[in-house]
């Protein structure tokens, strides 16, 4: 009998007496590319993690400058040697492509358009982007003002390496996306109007907030099968790892540090191991209430998935 070493395919086989399968974990973290790209993949090897997640640009302001290309490279050489991947790229926050607002959506096309192209070329493999409000008009009416924005927004854009991924929401307020069946439109309706992959990015803090119980093994399970059946979990790439201040369908979006919310520490071990999961970049967007917190978090995710393995990032 064989020891396999599965790190999403088989890589090699060592002598044992009985089969062992260990799975390797990508654990990631957001990080702040101030300064210089690069910057923000060093930070995050530096917490330990082998995924990360940045801004392309400052969040809260409408125009953004390109990337300088020596920075590119930089982050590339940084990537390749701490082994950090995928990098992810959230769109973004003004960013509203359902908006009826006939100046935000302006606004909106033109902002992530720019991501789009600040994506490919920072080499991001993924985007991900929230599904916006639907205030002053039905989801229906919404849902097609979204594809109809990300179709204008995209005319001419192609790529093969990038993919969108819309986010999962607590559905407070006017959100949209916060029911599986919302996602599935978005994208079915988006994916015929662009020239590039669509996928889903699903945060648990959104999760518990929107009613969906994965602090609990039955309402994992279920949790679990409703995805695999409404969006394809082949086409859920990435997963946002957050804990919740607030309780199950409060739909309120208040992150919390891991093991110290409403889901806690043994629903994050069983996210974490779950077999339909654990294949997935799992990305840290905590707070940062004291110092020190970022790096708790990701040893924490750490400890709790302990049946699996994860890639410490190569040493400078």
């Amino acid at each position: 009998m064989t020891t396999v070493l599965l790190t999403g395919r088989f890589k090699t086989k060592l002598p044992n007496l009985a089969l062992l399968i260990r799975w390797t974990l990508r654990i990631g973290i957001h990080t702040s590319r101030s300064g210089s790209l690069d910057k923000a993949a060093f930070r995050a090897a530096e917490l330990g993690a082998n995924t990360f997640q940045i801004f392309s640009a400052s969040p809260r302001m409408w125009r953004a400058s390109p990337p300088r290309p020596d920075e590119v490279r930089a982050l590339q050489q940084a990537r390749e040697k701490l082994d950090l991947t995928p990098l992810v790229i959230h769109v973004n926050y003004l960013v509203n492509l359902a908006s009826n607002d006939a100046v935000i959506r302006a606004k909106s096309v033109e902002a992530f358009r720019g991501e789009l192209e600040r994506a490919e070329t920072i080499g991001a493999e993924y985007l991900v982007l929230h599904p916006g409000s639907y205030r002053g008009q039905t989801i229906e009416e919404a849902t097609i003002g979204f594809a109809t924005a990300l179709a204008e927004a995209s005319e001419g854009f192609r790529s093969r390496r990038l993919t969108l991924l819309i986010e999962n929401t607590v559905g407070g307020g006017c959100q949209l996306g916060a029911r599986f069946e919302e996602l599935k439109t978005l994208r079915d309706m988006a994916r015929k109007k662009v020239d590039y992959a669509l996928g889903y990015c699903l945060d648990t803090c959104h999760l518990l907030a929107a009613g969906f119980d994965v602090a609990a093994e039955q309402g994992l399970r279920e949790t679990v099968l409703q995805a695999e059946r409404i969006l394809g979990l082949s086409d859920v790439h990435v997963i946002h790892a957050n804990d919740s201040k607030k309780p199950l369908g409060s739909r309120l979006d208040r992150h919390e540090n891991i093991g110290e919310g409403f889901i806690g520490d043994e629903g994050f071990r069983r996210i974490l191991r779950h077999p339909k999961l654990r294949s997935k970049p799992f990305i840290l967007e905590t707070p940062i209430d004291n110092e020190g917190d970022d790096r708790r978090n990701v040893e924490r995710l750490k400890q709790l998935c302990q049946r699996s393995s994860t890639i410490t990032p190569k040493s400078n």
